[in-house]
């Protein structure tokens, strides 16, 4: 999403308005350090004038007094706008930060779909410490050297103002070569922004993938993968440095240029006995003193477009839609559910862009009819593609439905609280999600502080999950840290720490989504162990390729085409000879 500047700059303000005192405090600081800057033309002209003809003779002694103090009072007041600004860079940063991630906790499913990781950690880790590192930069130097050019300029004014207005004719151009650049300098930092993010994913693909990279022998098409990326990354840097380093040479040459005119003029005003020797001196030397934050106001163009690039992107981030929850003042709260479902001709479809309509939908699920009562186990079996999994991700609203409702004990599940409907269900899935933190933290996953968790309970739900062995040979038992994703665990003990979390949360309602696949049959046996004790009185929604595995559910839903074709108990089904008789036997025979 492109924003234009004014309202991104607009934005980057409005959190820098709560800071306002601290601010105000770095300007005047910038206007100290900005008028000491003019004082040292101001000492040329009396000393020069009056110096060395004896006038001043008896006060020599307090130049360099004066010099030295003036030393102190700017580097005092450098170090004092540096610390301030700082201390409201480093305040909005984590504010930004924090709004961020919690967008991105509350962003729905669909946002995750369109978004690689690799894109996201860079703009809530690097892109919004650039630009508040890049804009204090600029902050600093644009105020500070505006203020020393103000103050310089008002001086060259009272000095002569005809020779000022020479110097004056090189600020339009200046402001209209800045301006020509900047586009350019806009359209290369998005282009660079984008093969970052790229160049980022390529590097976390082939991080989390190495084991495939080295089986297939594919270190040389992931590098060729990079270097693609990386070179495509330098020819757009290069771009932008060039684009960006044209500032400065232009403003040199069009500043010398007045410098040659000034001298001229001020040559033929000498002449004429117009100007004396102390107020060329001064003139000249605060005009040589104006070059230095011209330049540096000349280069701040590209940090700041690369700044408000990056804003752009973590604005574009903040603006996410957030899940759709339900905000009027009736939402019902659900304190403990009984765990009935029902599906009442509910319908679904992914939204999808292709050539021919914008609007073209692919309906997964369709005219779906199914009571679920308390306590009983349904399996969904079928083709992949069926709409299986898509089905059961509509009971926690990661999805709505596009057609018909959802009701949880006789009331639609969108009239809930979004948090109390979600506290009611227990997911284990066959892709794992572990955090690089302790087992306990693990299995009490949302306990926000260690010292909160039940240890009893953790204990308790680690023993109906198979794995109190386990843990009894771990040197700091459940206050072990598991590392990344669990790395440190084998396939069975991480589905098993699932399941020991969905125990521990203690949800009436159970969703398990391909929980067994991808196992041993040793590992298998402990997980379907662990999972009959997790479903004991628990309304039990499980999807399963396995067909062995769910034989005892109470029902079993077939799936073809998103429509259910077949419901009724393993026997019944075999005895239909339909779908899931053909399914079973094909596995089976299969086996054999």
């Amino acid at each position: 999403m492109k924003l234009p500047n004014h309202q991104v700059f607009l934005r980057v303000i409005s959190y820098l308005k709560p800071h306002k005192s601290m601010i105000i405090l770095a300007l005047l600081a910038m206007a100290v350090v900005a008028a000491t800057e003019t004082s040292i033309p101001a000492l040329m002209k009396p000393l020069l004038d009056r110096g060395f003809t004896g006038g001043l003779n008896d006060k020599l002694w307090q130049i360099p007094l004066f010099l030295v103090g003036l030393a102190f009072i700017r580097g005092a007041a450098q170090f004092l706008s540096n610390y301030w600004l700082n201390r409201v860079i480093n305040e909005v940063l984590l504010i930004l930060r924090e709004q961020m991630f919690a967008r991105l906790l509350h962003a729905p499913t669909e946002f995750f779909q369109q978004s690689t990781a690799a894109n996201l950690i860079n703009t809530v880790v690097f892109e919004v410490n650039n630009v508040l590192s890049i804009l204090s930069s600029v902050a600093i130097n644009l105020v500070r050297d505006s203020l020393t050019v103000i103050g310089l300029l008002a001086y060259l004014f009272y000095l002569n103002w005809s020779l000022t207005l020479v110097v004056m004719i090189i600020f339009p151009i200046i402001g209209f070569t800045i301006s020509r650049i900047n586009k350019r300098l806009r359209a290369l930092g998005r282009d660079q922004q984008k093969y970052t993010s790229e160049l980022a994913y390529v590097v976390e693909e082939a991080s989390a993938g190495h084991k495939v990279v080295k089986l297939n022998s594919g270190q040389a098409y992931e590098m060729h993968r990079f270097s693609e990326m990386a070179k495509q990354l330098r020819k757009f840097a290069i771009r932008a440095s060039i684009a960006g380093g044209l500032n400065q040479p232009i403003t040199q040459i069009v500043a010398s240029m007045a410098l040659s005119g000034v001298l001229l003029i001020a040559i033929v005003q000498s002449s004429s006995g117009g100007t004396t020797v102390g107020e060329f001196a001064a003139f000249v030397t605060a005009m040589l003193l104006i070059i230095s934050p011209l330049k540096h106001l000349a280069d701040i163009n590209q940090p700041l477009q690369r700044g408000l690039i990056a804003a752009e992107m973590i604005f574009g981030l903040m603006d996410q839609p957030l899940e759709k929850q339900v905000d009027k003042e009736n939402a019902k709260s659900l304190k403990l559910s009984r765990g009935n479902l029902e599906f009442e001709g509910v319908g679904f479809s992914y939204q999808q862009v292709q050539q021919e309509s914008l609007d073209s939908q692919r309906e997964v699920l369709r005219d779906i009819d199914l009571k679920i009562v308390s306590g009983e186990v349904i399996a969904f079996v079928g083709p992949s593609g069926s709409g299986k999994t898509t089905l059961v991700n509509l009971v926690p609203r990661f999805y709505s439905p596009t057609k018909g409702r959802i009701l949880l004990d006789g009331h639609p599940i969108d009239e809930y609280k979004l948090t109390d409907l979600r506290l009611q269900i227990g997911f284990v899935s066959q892709d794992v999600i572990l955090f690089n933190d302790t087992i306990a933290a693990n299995v009490a996953y949302g306990i926000v502080h260690q010292a909160d968790i039940d240890r009893v309970k953790v204990t308790q739900a680690i023993a109906a999950a198979n794995l109190t062995e386990m843990i009894r040979d771990l040197p700091d038992g459940i206050d072990t840290v598991i590392g990344d994703n669990g790395n440190r665990l084998s396939g069975g003990q991480r589905q098993r720490l699932a399941i020991a979390r969905a125990v521990y949360k203690n949800a009436p309602i159970l969703i398990l989504d391909e929980a067994t696949s991808a196992l041993d049959s040793e590992s298998e046996r402990l997980v379907q162990q662990a999972l009959e004790n997790l479903m004991q009185g628990r309304t039990t929604l499980v999807i399963a390729h396995r067909l062995s595995t769910i034989e005892n559910a109470d029902r079993i839903a077939v799936l073809e085409y998103g429509r259910i074709v077949e419901l009724g108990t393993h026997a019944e089904l075999i005895d239909q000879g339909g779908l899931y008789s053909s399914l079973h036997r094909l596995q089976f025979s299969t086996k054999a």
